[in-house]
């Protein structure tokens, strides 16, 4: 007897429909007209399923302030100071509320794991990251939550942040993450970050290279310090927009120290094209890297939301599979092959930064979503809308499908 069986599912490993048989929280049964008897049958009309999607650089600390920020200009200048004066009239309860409103909208979005920076300084102490271990524990049953202790306005000029940050890796953080251009000695501040990861034994995520300025990237240093401490893969870095700004040559040989020091990096559509080529009058750069052209490298790339409905990204709905559709867009992809890549990049490659199983298997865990498309590729070019989720065996949340009602 199944718990659950899923009939005339399309999974993206097989060509004709699959039915999937669930016993507790594990996939038993993964087969074409499974006939066992089931306590529940759900008919996936033949569209798709696939394991959900993971968000690997989100702020849920600062996430939903936008009525406490004054967007004038709409600079990273003016976001990071919007942000840094919010920051110090956060409370534990405030975080937690704002925190879990992104939460349960990345849930209905198809999203199973994500990956939140917790910013860890003398204006909010460790207000934030108490509110956010509560809120992983609340969203356990439909969401992996990990925390990252995270260093945004500096460190080395600052250095009750470092304690701050160890304080946060002591008491259960499960990442270190720094943001060396924010830093007076930018180095310096990798060093730190880095010299805590190893303290804990703990993964790394870097901030970097937000600006279109070719010069003076913080890759090789990171790099460097990845090899030197045996830490290849197991450090990421978002934005890294100086890579769109460079001739081919050198962000090839830049790909390349990422590639030897297995350093993956995530692209953040959202915030990126917002933020970047303000100075420009006209023909603006997207300042978006081509995470395509760095796969085909073989580099671990990543899409990811960053932040949503703040001064750096003024709107949001924490939809993966919309952030994979933008990024489709500004990177001009239109082959299926190229599509392909970027559903990878909020399924597989992101699960593998967060350590999670992106495939349905025999054995593997009853978690997935159903959506209204036919392809991993349709999902990505209309946007799917997920139908449902499950995590473990349980269900997690229902999106009804809509219904036309046309005129008799």
């Amino acid at each position: 007897m199944l718990d659950l069986l899923v009939k005339n599912a399309r999974l993206d490993d097989h060509e004709a429909g699959v039915d999937i048989g669930i016993v507790a929280d594990k996939i038993q049964l993964l087969e074409a007209s499974i006939t066992a008897p089931a306590r529940v049958v759900l008919d996936a009309e033949h569209q798709f399923v696939c394991a959900g999607f993971y968000e690997t650089h989100i702020h849920l600390d600062k996430a939903c302030i936008l009525d406490r920020c004054s967007v004038v200009k709409g600079t990273k200048e003016e976001a990071s100071e919007e942000t840094r004066n919010a920051k110090k009239d956060f409370t534990e309860e405030d975080v937690f509320a704002r925190a879990s409103r992104v939460v349960e909208m990345a849930i209905k979005k198809g999203t199973m794991g994500l990956r939140t920076f917790v910013e860890t300084d003398p204006r909010v102490g460790m207000r934030s990251f108490e509110a956010l271990k509560r809120v992983k524990d609340a969203y356990a049953f439909a969401i992996d939550i990990e925390l990252c202790a995270f260093a945004q306005d500096g460190l080395t000029q600052e250095m009750v942040t470092y304690d701050l940050l160890r304080q946060a890796l002591q008491q259960g953080a499960n990442l270190v993450g720094g943001c060396p251009y924010a830093d007076p000695d930018p180095d310096r501040h990798v060093e730190l970050i880095f010299d805590l990861a190893e303290e804990f034994n703990v993964n790394v995520d870097f901030h970097l290279d937000f600006d279109l300025d070719p010069a003076q990237s913080g890759i090789p240093k990171i790099a460097e310090q990845t090899r030197r401490r045996n830490y290849q893969g197991r450090v990421s870095i978002g934005h890294v927009n100086k890579l769109s700004a460079m001739p081919p040559a050198q962000r090839t040989a830049l790909a390349q120290l990422l590639l030897q020091a297995d350093i993956a990096l995530t692209v953040l559509p959202a915030t990126d094209l917002l933020m970047m080529g303000k100075e420009y009058t006209y023909l603006i750069p997207r300042g978006v890297v081509n995470a395509n052209e760095l796969s085909t490298l073989g580099l671990t790339t990543t899409i990811s939301s960053n932040n949503v409905l703040n001064a750096f990204t003024p709107y949001g709905d924490a939809s993966l599979v919309r952030m994979a559709n933008m990024y489709a867009n500004i990177a001009q992809l239109a082959t299926d092959a190229d599509i392909r890549t970027a559903y990878e990049m909020i399924t597989t490659n992101a699960a593998k930064l967060l350590a999670k199983q992106a495939r349905l298997r025999v054995g593997g865990p009853a978690t997935f979503v159903l959506l209204e498309a036919s392809s991993a590729v349709d999902v990505i070019r209309t946007i799917a809308q997920p139908l449902l989720g499950y995590k473990n065996g349980r269900p997690t949340f229902t999106n009804p499908k809509a219904t036309i009602h046309p005129q008799s």
